[in-house]
């Protein structure tokens, strides 16, 4: 990581407008269970846009060649977004450990908190996980 690190108390806010493609039926045609859901903020899409959040937010702070991958989630998803709402995702780094950083998260629509919890992610060498990830295909004969 560069010489200004992630450290705790780094925010960072997004805002995404909900429209179909971002609801519950249209996550995936090959999970079909999804299709008869209502059009509301797909919980899939939350998580997606808080994931986004966070790298946005330590996309500046990252040296060449070193990204961040999700290693774990834990978000409520309380209140349904109807299409057309505004959702604004706020994350705020609260714990740096080696290479582990952990988010607060909040997310509201236009009317309600519709998440709250926390993300974690890890800082990567980008061609050294492409390497092993390279190495666990070949050893599964894909």
């Amino acid at each position: 990581m560069t010489g200004s690190s992630p450290r705790p108390g780094l925010t960072h806010t997004s805002r995404l407008t909900v429209d179909d493609g971002l609801t519950v039926p249209a996550v995936s045609d090959a999970l079909h269970g999804f299709a008869d859901m209502p059009r509301v903020f797909a919980t899939a899409y939350l998580v997606a846009f808080v994931e986004n959040t966070c790298i946005e937010a330590l996309a500046p702070l990252l040296d060449a060649g070193s990204r961040t991958v999700g290693t774990s989630v834990d978000l409520s998803h309380s209140a349904a977004t109807p299409v057309g709402m505004t959702v604004t995702a706020r994350v705020e780094l609260v714990e740096v450990e080696g290479r582990r950083l952990r988010f607060a998260v909040e997310c509201r629509d236009d009317s309600d908190v519709i998440s709250a919890g926390h993300h974690e992610r890890h800082v990567i060498d980008a061609a050294k996980f492409d390497r092993r990830l390279a190495a666990k295909q070949a050893a599964a004969g894909h």
